[in-house]
């Protein structure tokens, strides 16, 4: 039977990155962003449902949704962010599902469930241990301000949105500290995969 884990952090704690790492090592990954745009691309359910809820404006001239427009709209409100999970979380854990049915029937031995909402999602039912990326506060800011060009108030509006890193830290079965070099990231994880015996 394959063995469940799911591997979480915060925006910009460098969570991508240790899940291509793992990739690269031959596991299989169930990446819940890819799923939550597999769910919303035309013609699905949660896209109609979306469209019924937020109107026609968050869609660019292709019909596909804007997700900036529609981020702007949800990270500054609580009941229309509450409103858009409801639509696209079921649809993505059914995603994952399917994803996850296919990779057992393939006979995998590791199943990495890559869920940035793990924990405020209350998904951590679907796995048997965690993993979470860290890193420390003020370069988590200084990596979000780099990459999305947003201002302070936006990045920080992103961070809030989120459980606080140290939490998620405090629940965890492992740690990856990503606050150095990318070669003490992958000592770390190898070394994880040898404590846990993991195989892909």
């Amino acid at each position: 039977m394959a063995i469940m884990i799911g591997l979480t952090g915060g925006i910009a704690s460098g969570k991508s990155t240790v899940s291509n790492m793992l990739k690269e090592r031959g596991f299989t990954i169930l990446d819940a962003d890819i799923a939550a745009r597999v769910v919303v691309e035309p013609g699905q359910i949660a896209y109609k449902r979306i469209i019924e809820s937020f109107g026609r404006d968050i869609l660019n001239k292709d019909e596909s949704i804007n997700r900036s427009k529609l981020g702007s709209i949800i990270f500054n409100d609580a009941e229309k962010r509450k409103t858009l999970n409801s639509i696209v979380h079921p649809a993505v854990r059914e995603c994952l599902n399917d994803w996850k049915n296919e990779a057992i029937k393939e006979g995998k031995k590791t199943i990495i469930y890559d869920i940035p909402l793990l924990y405020e999602s209350n998904l951590t039912y679907l796995v048997e241990k965690v993993i979470v990326v860290f890193v420390n506060p003020d370069i988590q800011l200084k990596r979000l301000l780099n990459r999305n060009g947003l201002s302070e108030e936006e990045a920080l509006a992103r961070i809030r949105s989120q459980l606080p890193l140290n939490e998620k830290v405090e629940r965890a079965d492992a740690i990856i500290d990503n606050n150095g070099t990318i070669d003490e990231t992958e000592r770390q994880i190898n070394e994880l995969i040898n404590d846990w015996k993991l195989e892909p």
